[in-house]
């Protein structure tokens, strides 16, 4: 936080500019943004009313067109205090050059008889070791219910993923979380309704090598790991899906005009559909852009190439495998449950789609000037603003068990009709020591007891004239795109894979001491 003392513009003497620094350094001790020790100023703070409401989300903005997004939810999560959801994935496909079943050519006599073995969707969960010394990995990133199932189907998108607005081709296109997408056919998935459910213990998949009369010839183990220096295999879920219509879709289209080209591909196979429903069950993140490939979604084909000499004898086997990676534009999908929150002494934050809340710092402008009364009542101190703190404290008597580590705020200005959405200053102003900070605090018993908003610089700016500016402030559950890249990065993209949610005190003053507050501390100069 920048503190701007008014100086003399001109000073006639050397001795006289002199003594002018001593007598400000005696007058107060500025340390980071406190100031600790004064001889002429008195400091105080007070605490100002605010005003929160609910504020209920319909979308937000959940593909990678314009900005990468590395973290995709799937799966259910059901909690009777928030507004259930069900986040589906909607996704691009990625071929490789010069797809071909057969490698090499063979007699007249010959015949090559190619069997898919299996295929099916892979997506690697992300883990964590618990310690140095273990020998297998916890999963990361699940939240809700993991000992209950919620029904996951697969689809074949019929709805082209534009990179360009179609209304208006200058601007890059943009898809929101409430976006349709058609589907085209019946479920790809070969059990419909899998029942999905995270496992750490699914590390190992047996590939059964099939020849074309289907005996099985030989098992592949499939397992991955984060290097090759590394033993510990890597959990990932698998959902199986129908052979033979892969095989039509991919494999007989090898070397078609469909295949020719990643643009030409696209429209044809315009994408796939990963459908979670169900009212229990938990939601996966799930990482797209791992530095090891091996290690990202993907659609996964094994199938065996059978050479047969003179119509019966079996001359070779030749295994093979092609990857396709869900490497292009993505969109996360979030149906949420409609629920109206009541009018009480709470508020609900919850992530993905879910509410937000609005914030009034100061109150009405009653006589219409453009600034809030309450301001220009608190400017007319005069005071230097040593710290100003939003404080929310949580309700403890709901469930807690996913509530956010850590909560943001952003500005929103609806004034023009559309909402435009910036920083706070103090996000870049602080960014060097936790911006606006928002982080969880534990009360003495370990309990998470509330959050803690720095506003520091930005409320000096409005006491001290430097701006006019205060539109509604808004508090939101984190994910790590909200923070500024830069210095100058003031405007505020609100992206959200973070689901957690949590119940907090609003400004009623039935919540006694734990009502949601602004406290303000300033320093005055004595009189």
């Amino acid at each position: 936080m920048k503190k701007h003392i008014i100086r003399v513009s001109y000073v006639a003497v050397l001795v006289g500019f002199i003594s002018l620094i001593i007598s400000c350094e005696k007058d107060f001790t500025d340390i980071g943004s406190n100031v600790i020790t004064n001889t002429k100023f008195d400091t105080d703070g007070i605490f100002v009313d605010i005003e929160v409401e609910n504020s209920p989300l319909e979308k937000i903005q959940s593909d990678n067109i314009s900005r990468q997004l590395s973290q995709y939810l799937l799966g259910v999560y059901a909690n009777p205090n928030y507004e259930k959801i069900e986040a589906s994935i909607i996704a691009q496909i990625s071929i490789a050059n010069d797809l071909t079943i057969i490698n090499e050519t063979f007699g007249a006599d010959t015949t090559v008889v190619t069997t898919i073995d299996t295929v099916f969707i892979k997506l690697p969960y992300q883990v964590r070791l618990a310690n140095s010394t273990d020998k297998s990995y916890q999963l990361d990133s699940v939240f809700g219910d993991t000992s209950k199932s919620f029904s996951l189907n697969v689809y074949r998108s019929n709805t082209y993923i534009n990179t360009f607005n179609p209304a208006d081709p200058s601007k890059i296109n943009s898809y929101f979380s409430n976006a349709t997408f058609q589907k085209t056919g019946s479920e790809l998935n070969d059990q419909i309704n899998f029942p999905f459910k995270p496992s750490k213990a699914d590390t190992l998949l047996v590939i059964k090598r099939r020849l074309s009369n289907n005996e099985v010839y030989r098992n592949d183990t499939l397992r991955y790991t984060t290097s090759t220096a590394s033993t510990i295999p890597i959990p990932f879920a698998r959902i199986p899906l129908k052979k033979d219509v892969f095989k039509a879709l991919f494999l007989d289209k090898y070397g078609s005009g469909e295949f020719a080209s990643q643009q030409a591909f696209n429209d044809y196979f315009r994408g796939i559909i990963l459908e979670a429903t169900g009212n229990e069950g938990s939601l996966t993140s799930f990482s797209f852009d791992n530095a090891n490939t091996l290690l990202r979604p993907s659609i996964e084909v094994y199938y065996t190439n059978t050479i047969v000499k003179s119509g019966t004898t079996i001359v070779d086997t030749i295994p093979k495998n092609d990857s396709f990676s869900m490497n292009g534009f993505k969109i996360n999908k979030f149906k949420m449950e409609d629920r109206i929150y009541p009018s009480n002494n709470e508020i609900k934050i919850q992530g993905t789609a879910g509410s937000e809340a609005t914030i009034n710092l100061f109150g009405a402008d009653l006589d219409n000037n453009g600034i809030a009364d309450k301001i220009e009542e608190l400017r007319a101190n005069n005071w230097l603003i040593n710290d100003a703190t939003l404080t929310f404290y949580i309700n403890q008597a709901i469930d807690t068990s996913f509530a956010p580590d850590r909560l943001y705020l952003y500005k929103s200005d609806k004034s023009s009709g559309s909402e435009v959405t910036t920083q706070i200053k103090d996000a870049l102003t602080e960014a060097s020591f936790g911006g606006i900070s928002g982080f969880l605090v534990r009360d003495s018993n370990g309990r998470k007891e509330k959050y803690q908003f720095k506003i520091t610089d930005y409320i000096s700016d409005l006491l001290n004239g430097r701006s006019t500016y205060s539109p509604t402030l808004k508090i939101k559950t984190y994910n790590p795109t909200d923070s500024p890249n830069t210095a100058s990065d003031s405007i505020f993209r609100n992206f959200s894979w973070n689901p957690k949610a949590v119940t907090l005190y609003n400004h009623s003053p039935a919540n006694g001491a734990k009502k949601a507050t602004l406290k303000i501390s300033y320093s005055v100069r004595k009189n």
